[in-house]
């Protein structure tokens, strides 16, 4: 799957009729983070920010790769 830059993930979460704080609470995220992520203050390198771009597809790797930091 090809990765999604910011403003097209923020298309996508709005195709799907979702919210970033329903979003972030179905894939157990800090609404906060999330919202971070997808406006580009956080880049998803490691942690909680990571997870939220990777469920976010804007990166590629799993769940688990971002470690316990974060929020």
């Amino acid at each position: 799957m090809p990765l999604r830059t910011l403003s097209q993930a923020k298309a996508w979460l709005d195709e799907q009729g979702k919210s970033v704080q329903e979003f972030a609470r179905e894939h157990g995220l800090c609404p906060a983070t999330t919202y971070q992520v997808l406006s580009g203050h956080k880049k998803g390198i490691r942690g909680k920010a990571h997870t939220a771009a990777v469920c976010l597809g804007i990166k590629a790797g799993s769940r688990d790769d971002g470690g316990t930091g974060g929020h």
